[in-house]
């Protein structure tokens, strides 16, 4: 499957909702987990603004990739993220989407509190 990176360096990046636990099957409650390391994947959603526009994009990461307090609003760095195009046949109907799955989240919150504030 043909994998996208994505740079990150141009853009700002906040958290617009906490991690949340990546279900596999909702019918069962099967949680969904890393296929090389069988670490549990976590979804979190963040406001990707850049060029002048402003998205809010579901980034799969693995548990252990998740850095400091990331509460909504908080500053993050994207480590080694990826868009992957998928599309699929469900009950008749073909979907399609881009995936975004990222090798780690990390808070910017205490790196931005430990330079200080900025002069005006």
């Amino acid at each position: 499957m043909r994998q996208i990176p994505v740079d990150t360096s141009a853009a700002i990046v906040m958290v617009a909702k906490t991690p949340q636990v990546k279900v596999r099957d909702r019918r069962t409650g099967e949680i969904a987990t890393d296929v090389e390391t069988g670490a549990k994947l976590m979804t979190v959603d963040v406001m990707f603004a850049a060029n002048e526009e402003v998205e809010i994009l579901s980034i799969t990461v693995p548990e252990p990739g998740i850095t400091g307090e990331l509460a909504m609003g908080t500053p993050v760095a994207l480590t080694g993220l990826i868009a992957r195009p998928w599309e699929n046949d469900f009950n008749g109907q073909r979907r399609h989407g881009i995936a975004f799955r990222a090798v780690a989240v990390t808070s910017l919150a205490n790196a931005n509190a430990a330079a200080g504030p900025k002069a005006a």
